[in-house]
């Protein structure tokens, strides 16, 4: 099938036979199996061949022996987010949505993105590493006095707020790192901003809305993303026309510098008193639940959730010449 296509142009048949992969072995389990299915149900509703596939009770192989013609990624986290499953479909040839290997591995890993985005002067807060071994309580107050006396801790392939913490005490930092190391060999380190949370999602390479995330807990965890009432989520976030331009271009800018493709999300922290932007990182298979943010932002923009899930499943066309005619799909081959 050729790429010359637009949204308006397709008809449910276009797309084939669609796998929704979701589910998976991730920490983020949960959420996968709760956006998949509001992902294939969107699918159904618009008349898309749609099937889903949990590669944990179904097995991957069932995407190359059941006749796919292309797959919508909803694994978050591990094995979905990172590369892996992205080079499963180029092997088999089976285009997908999103982001390929190399960018989808970069994101996954929150230092390698901090490096990129620093070398190519992009702001980001201040962080330091804790690889191997306890932490002493010696080393413990020496990192927190370089990084202002508080920090948040987090393990640098999780998503979702996984074996995140606060701490802003030698003991409590000795106890974060700790907990963190359940999930992670590698735990960063990053100074702690003080400021409100912004988030902005990126469709076909472009900005929608900003969204301001408001919420009672110490920050943004895993409960105030997915099980709280009493997170606010502002869109449009209250920024001037100004703010919100320079914001968008930022966001567009550090998404194309990880080579990502197709959708993803931005997420960033405003320092109170200089209002500098800070990135904090990219999800490039961010969450389709009923709370998640993408989909807020896309309802600003005038999409419905029908139209954002088929959107999103046009970018597995992007890749498909490149795919077929020159072996392994590459990086930026639309």
């Amino acid at each position: 099938m050729s790429n010359d296509f637009s949204p308006a142009t397709l008809s449910p048949k276009d797309y084939g036979k669609v796998a929704v992969v979701y589910g998976g072995f991730s920490a983020e389990r949960e959420i996968s199996l709760i956006s998949g299915e509001t992902v294939y149900q969107a699918l159904i509703g618009a008349g898309v061949d749609a099937h889903k596939v949990d590669p944990k009770t179904d097995g991957l192989n069932a995407l190359s022996e059941q006749g796919f013609d292309r797959v919508w990624n909803a694994l978050h986290g591990r094995g979905g987010e990172d590369g892996v499953i992205q080079g499963f479909l180029e092997l088999h040839q089976i285009p997908y949505t999103g982001c390929g290997v190399m960018a989808s591995a970069i994101a996954m890993d929150k230092l390698r993105t901090k490096l990129l985005w620093s070398a190519q002067d992009l702001p980001v807060a201040k962080h330091r590493m804790v690889t191997t071994g306890d932490l002493s309580l010696q080393e413990a107050e020496a990192l927190l006095a370089e990084l202002n006396g508080c920090v948040m801790v987090k393990p640098i392939h999780e998503g979702s707020s996984v074996g995140m913490a606060r701490a802003d005490s030698a003991e409590l930092l000795q106890k974060a790192v700790a907990d963190a190391k359940q999930f992670d060999t590698d735990i960063m380190l990053e100074q702690w901003i003080q400021g409100d949370e912004y988030t902005v999602s990126i469709l076909n390479g472009k900005a929608l809305p900003s969204i301001r995330v408001k919420t009672p807990h110490t920050f943004y965890d895993f409960t105030a993303k997915y099980k709280s009432n009493s997170t606010e989520y502002h869109c449009p976030s209250g920024l001037s026309e100004v703010d919100e331009k320079n914001l968008a271009e930022l966001s567009e800018k550090a998404f194309k510098s990880l080579g990502c493709y197709g959708w993803g999300r931005v997420d960033f922290m405003r320092e109170q008193h200089t209002g500098q932007w800070l990135l904090l990182e990219v999800n490039t298979v961010p969450g389709m639940t009923q709370t998640s943010l993408v989909p807020k932002a896309a309802k600003v923009q005038g999409m419905s959730f029908e139209q954002l899930v088929l959107s999103v499943l046009d970018t597995s066309f992007g890749r498909q010449d490149g795919l077929f005619k020159g072996g392994l799909m590459t990086e930026g081959a639309n």
